[in-house]
């Protein structure tokens, strides 16, 4: 079997699949028979330890390195893709967690265009691809701060509700060619990158607020983008599902 080819034919773009929910979300559609192409732009070691476990399930899958907001490289990273039966977007460009007035516009700004960059390329380089094999699916992970004001959080939520309105567009072009789209919204989620804003207290909070009594873990949301990119949801295109086990709904703990 060639680095190209999965068990059924069918391959997967997941990028920033070297950890959090790109991790898992590799793992996921590397068991449900996919071929994996990992996207990582930095930690080589943690995107073949990633490739490594699905291969240790029976799968197959592949680092490849490229940097999504640059289109030279995600031009070569679609170029290892003899094609692209699902393409996940879920680089994570860290935000600035800071209020307004501490904010520069130097930083709000790169948040924002960097987050678009990083659908950006990348959609439009594997649209090509889906067009000409006659469909395929695309999932965005976005945030519920897409809709939702939170301390500190103005550039996140801003970023994300720009790629949320992205999505739309693309689910209206992409839909004649049989290309569904979907945005899956984690609610907090424990992560590499979210460690260091993670508390005991706060994952307790947090677990109190969700039906499943604990924070959110990266598999959680990753078995939700695996299911809505793997034909269950194959009517469906231009929806938001949010993943974050109710807390908008369960009141907070006095």
């Amino acid at each position: 079997m060639t680095g190209r080819e999965g068990r059924a034919g069918k391959l997967a773009l997941v990028t920033g699949a070297s950890r959090g929910i790109g991790a898992a979300t590799a793992r996921e559609l590397g068991g449900r028979g996919y071929h994996v192409i990992a996207d990582y732009r930095r930690d080589e070691a943690a995107a073949l330890a990633v490739v490594a476990d699905v291969e240790a399930a029976g799968g197959t899958a592949r680092a490849v390195r490229a940097d999504v907001c640059d289109p030279g490289q995600v031009a070569a990273l679609v170029a290892a893709c003899e094609r692209v039966d699902v393409l996940v977007c879920n680089a994570n460009i860290q935000p600035p967690f800071a209020t307004l007035a501490d904010l520069s516009w130097e930083d709000f700004a790169g948040k924002v265009t960097r987050e678009l960059a990083a659908v950006f390329h990348v959609t439009k380089a594997v649209l090509e691809v889906m067009r000409g094999q006659g469909g395929g699916r695309i999932v965005y992970v976005s945030s519920i701060s897409a809709d939702a004001v939170g301390p500190g959080t103005i550039a996140h939520s801003t970023a994300k509700a720009a790629l949320e309105m992205f999505a739309q567009h693309v689910t209206a072009e992409a839909g004649p060619h049989g290309i569904g789209v979907a945005v899956v919204a984690p609610g907090a989620v424990r992560t590499d990158a979210t460690a260091g804003l993670m508390s005991p207290e706060f994952e307790a909070r947090w677990g109190r607020r969700s039906v499943l009594g604990r924070m959110l873990e990266p598999e959680d949301v990753a078995t939700v983008i695996a299911s809505v990119a793997d034909g269950g949801f194959h009517a469906v295109s231009g929806a938001r599902i949010t993943v974050d086990g109710g807390q908008r709904f369960i009141p907070a703990p006095r």
